[in-house]
């Protein structure tokens, strides 16, 4: 699929309310943005009764260049004119080709790295390094890394919960980091190729080396949530407010077109790896491993065209603490939020959920391996049927949202996720037809559901803490979707159950319905001190 085909699409239904983010937040943010100081308050007066920290912003002053921010308020057009004849917000300049070409090179970081998700986490890796743990399992059906004994069917679900707790541990570290210095490009690399070399290095994954595929996995999952959150962030700085969900759009756009043409191919060389004169378990190894390949080579493309904004010597000099002021920058982060209660109650609603879907994303085809016994090509034909109609979804329910609201319209598929999967308990083993059902069910609301999230909550972002926030919102998405795997693992672990641990999942999607019901939306937004839409 050609890329501007996938961007003209999405970009169609962007502006018709898609709020298709991809995690994207208010494009507000100015060359000093991240300066304001937590304790002081903005001098426009708080429409809302909750407290505020910083006060917001007002979310229609984008800072223009040349203009300044101050500490506590937001950029004004009055603190430095723009220079004679500089271009206005309203007028063609090389500043929009500029901004386009960032967005582009913005694109090819979802089309290098969501290969990874497809057809590496979601597709192959589960049932085979399942299939390696239980060879190297004792008589019991046991490993016992680390002097642990674990079912080797629960190995892998307990190495994705592993890998999302060391991302709690460094994505905060990495929002900080940004932030403050306004280097988002080194570490966004840093991370991808860190997690491309773990990728790649699955091809080494054979036998019974259980524990090097744990190892690997857990590096690069981390390395996959890391630079997600960076790559979040990035959105503000390179689309205004109204071109946001747009340009979103077609980031996932790209992502779900990449991971589908990748998993056809890999559909091509495992049910004909004979012709190819290699093994199904090596042909697997290869797949994995070029997904790897794939993300590294693809990830060029961003880091030559994404601009990053450095901040002043003086704050630079401040990023000398390392460590230490990413933890402090993650504690003002979480006391920022407490501050804002709204925010934060929204956040914690999408949490559970979100955590419910990662787990459903990476389980499903362990789920259908294991329990209901269907082929390798069965679950590759299905997650590429959930990779073509979560395209459709994602922009379907983007037309929803703007006659219903996202709010609305999330709420409405978290019932459809609920019941899919209550049906996913029941479905027959040997069965492929109903398996295919489940997937067009799933790929119809799992774009919609994510889509709409993230763009939700880029309108209760403040001004200057899009970093910062959004690699909270990544310990969400990814960063804290350990919960829902080690469940998974261990129902499985208690029962032998496969059924009963996908069963077990439903519990994250009525929580999460229940507790977004009981998010005042539009208050919540205007406590961030951002424009509400017609519809939320």
């Amino acid at each position: 699929m050609r890329g501007d085909t996938v961007g003209a699409a999405a970009d169609g239904a962007g502006e018709a309310g898609a709020d298709g983010s991809r995690a994207g937040a208010a494009a507000r943010t100015g060359p000093a943005a991240g300066d304001r100081l937590p304790h002081q308050e903005d001098p426009a007066p708080r429409r809302e009764a909750a407290p505020r920290s910083d006060g917001g912003a007002q979310a229609h002053a984008t800072p223009r260049p040349g203009s300044t921010v101050q500490p506590g308020g937001p950029a004004r057009e009055h603190d430095a004119a723009p220079p004679v004849g500089a271009p206005t917000a309203h007028a063609p300049s090389a500043d929009a080709a500029a901004r386009r070409s960032q967005q582009r090179g913005w694109y090819f970081y979802d089309w290098a790295c969501s290969v990874y998700s497809t057809s590496v986490l979601t597709v192959f890796l589960g049932p085979y390094l399942t299939d390696v743990a239980k060879t190297a399992a004792d008589a019991h059906g046991y490993v016992h890394p680390l002097g642990l004994t674990v079912r080797a069917g629960s190995f892998f679900a307990y190495c994705v919960s592993a890998s999302v707790i060391l991302a709690i541990l460094v994505m905060p570290l990495a929002g900080a980091a940004a932030d403050r210095t306004g280097r988002k490009k080194p570490l966004l690399g840093a991370a991808a190729y860190l997690g491309a070399a773990a990728t790649a290095g699955m091809f080494f994954l054979d036998g019974d080396r259980y524990l090097l595929g744990g190892l690997l996995l857990i590096v690069a999952n981390a390395s996959v949530a890391v630079s997600m959150a960076l790559y979040n962030s990035y959105l503000p700085q390179i689309a205004l407010p109204e071109e946001r969900d747009a340009v979103s759009s077609r980031g996932w756009a790209f992502g779900y077109a990449s991971g589908s043409l990748v998993l056809l191919v890999d559909l091509g060389l495992f049910t004909a790896h004979d012709g190819f004169g290699v093994s199904q378990g090596t042909a697997v190894r290869i797949c994995l491993a070029t997904a790897g390949l794939w993300w590294g080579a693809f990830t060029l493309v961003p880091l030559s065209r994404l601009r990053d904004v450095p901040r002043g010597p003086a704050r630079a000099a401040r990023e000398a603490g390392g460590a230490v002021q990413g933890w402090r920058q993650l504690a003002a982060t979480l006391g920022d939020m407490r501050r804002r209660p709204l925010t934060f109650a929204f956040l914690l609603a999408y949490l559970v959920y979100s955590d419910g879907i990662q787990t459903v994303i990476s389980q499903a085809s362990l789920y259908g391996a294991e329990e209901l016994r269907l082929s390798q090509s069965t679950l590759i034909t299905a997650v590429l049927l959930v990779q073509v109609l979560a395209v459709g979804g994602a922009l379907g329910t983007g037309r929803l949202a703007r006659a219903y609201g996202a709010r609305r319209t999330i709420l409405g598929s978290l019932v459809a996720w609920t019941a899919t999967l209550a049906a996913g308990y029941f479905l027959p083993a040997g069965a492929p037809g109903w398996f295919y059902v489940l997937a067009v069910a799933i790929g119809l609301v799992l774009g919609g559901t994510q889509a709409l999230s993230r763009s939700l909550f880029s309108h209760l972002v403040p001004r200057g803490k899009e970093a910062e926030y959004f690699a909270a919102y990544e310990m969400s998405d990814r960063g804290l979707a350990w919960v829902g795997p080690l469940i998974f693992g261990l129902t499985y672990q208690l029962s032998g159950s496969y059924r009963a641990a996908i069963l077990s999942l439903v519990a994250f999607f009525v929580i999460g319905f229940a507790l977004l019901t009981r998010v005042p939306v539009r208050r919540a937004i205007e406590a961030a001190g951002n424009p509400v839409p017609e519809r939320i």
